[in-house]
């Protein structure tokens, strides 16, 4: 008994179609699966010829395979299986594949068929059949075009060997027109910036708003100018690799105090940039130039996206394991989806577009930290301040190693 309803279950739940027919072809039993791939309810079939599933001429021929089958027991499909064509109930053909076996229950001979719809299979193989003759069509295509591209390269072999000494020397020129117009550029810019600094200090006996602010917008105007100037000269320095690494010995807190008495020079009216070091230690060595461009472009930033009365605080510290070098601002903050992309070169965050900048600064300092062996990290909240870090190594103070 138990084995009869794990029977019923299995046939009820089979994913597949199962019908069951006697010997007259004569449907006894048809399972949910079936019902649904053939599109009947179970009492349209069950009591009526097996052959009703069948498209002609296989319906008219049905009752004539059992009889012979049961004359001289040779099968067709029996025991075999194949594809044959089913119909549906609104009268549609749908290919299956078709397996039926015998079964001889308490002396009655049964017919148990296991029906598996192949339409998306078909359709699969007639696409795949597509896509193999679209592929054989596309190759042929692609060789006759590979034989013309080859031809074609032949003959342009000598322009492109041409073009690319053109390209060499278009760069020699570039990397010297940028150094002559960095050195060119830097002098006068250097003078404004004195000069603009000097005008404002001796105005302030007259107590003249409009010359300060005006002072004022000729010292932001010469710092934006001056810092992408820098940004290029850095740029193309590092795409040439002309850069190398030159250590030395740095005092770490004189140099952060030095940059920040230069940049105070360009905050706007309120800002104040400070200093704190921590740590016994306060000689370095580390690529000084490098290490300064690294600093001053955080901090460039940091007053850049400020507020007119924002804090900008550089902390340098010397430990055992490394020294680490963070400039922390009360600015806008980076919105979290720029975030990932902040150290591309060109990239700009969102809410920066209507401030001034190239957005080369950050991708600068992160090749230079590279180039000394460290890392640049960084934490924001827009609205509430970025605190950038750059992680450097220690090195021995007498091999530079």
């Amino acid at each position: 008994m138990e084995n009869l309803e794990a029977l019923k279950g299995f046939v009820t739940n089979a994913i597949d179609g199962i019908i069951f027919i006697d010997d007259r072809g004569i449907v006894s039993t048809i399972n949910p699966s079936a019902c649904r791939l053939f599109g009947y309810e179970p009492s349209e079939v069950i009591g009526q010829n097996v052959s009703m599933l069948m498209p002609q001429p296989d319906r008219q021929r049905h009752d004539d395979y059992l009889r012979r089958y049961h004359e001289s027991h040779v099968p067709r499909i029996i025991g075999i299986g194949r594809e044959v064509t089913a119909v549906r109930s609104d009268g549609t053909l749908f290919p299956v594949k078709l397996g039926v076996s015998e079964v001889v229950y308490q002396g009655v001979t049964l017919y148990v068929g296991f029906i598996h719809d192949l339409t998306q299979q078909k359709a699969y193989e007639a696409q795949l059949k597509q896509y193999a003759s679209d592929l054989e069509e596309l190759v042929e295509r692609r060789t006759e075009s590979l034989h013309k591209s080859v031809h074609d390269l032949e003959e342009a072999k000598a322009q492109i060997i041409e073009s690319l000494e053109r390209e060499k020397e278009l760069g020699r020129l570039k990397s010297r027109f940028v150094s002559m117009a960095s050195h060119e550029f830097r002098t006068p810019l250097n003078a404004l910036q004195l000069s603009a600094s000097l005008i404002g200090k001796y105005a302030e006996s007259l107590e003249s708003p409009e010359i300060t602010k005006h002072v004022g917008k000729i010292k932001n105007a010469v710092g934006h100018l001056t810092a992408i100037l820098n940004d290029f000269l850095h740029l193309e320095k590092l795409e040439s690799g002309r850069i190398q690494v030159q250590a030395a010995s740095v005092n770490l807190p004189e140099l952060a105090s030095e940059i920040a008495e230069e940049m105070q020079m360009m905050a706007k009216e309120q800002q104040q940039v400070t200093t704190q070091h921590s740590g016994t230690h306060a000689t370095i060595v580390l690529d000084a130039n490098l290490l300064r461009n690294c600093i001053l472009n955080l901090v460039s930033n940091a007053i850049k996206y400020s507020p007119v009365d924002g804090r900008i605080a550089i902390h340098t510290a010397i430990s055992e394991t490394g020294c680490t070098i963070s400039v922390r601002d009360t600015g806008i903050g980076i919105p979290e989806e720029d975030q990932v992309h902040l150290f591309e070169p060109f990239f700009r965050a969102a809410n920066a577009s209507l401030i001034p900048g190239t957005g080369l600064g950050l991708s600068i300092v992160s090749h230079y930290a590279a180039l000394m062996g460290g890392t640049i990290s960084f934490v924001s909240r827009p609205g509430e301040g970025t605190e950038f870090t750059l992680t450097l190594p220690v090195y021995d103070n007498h091999t530079g190693n």
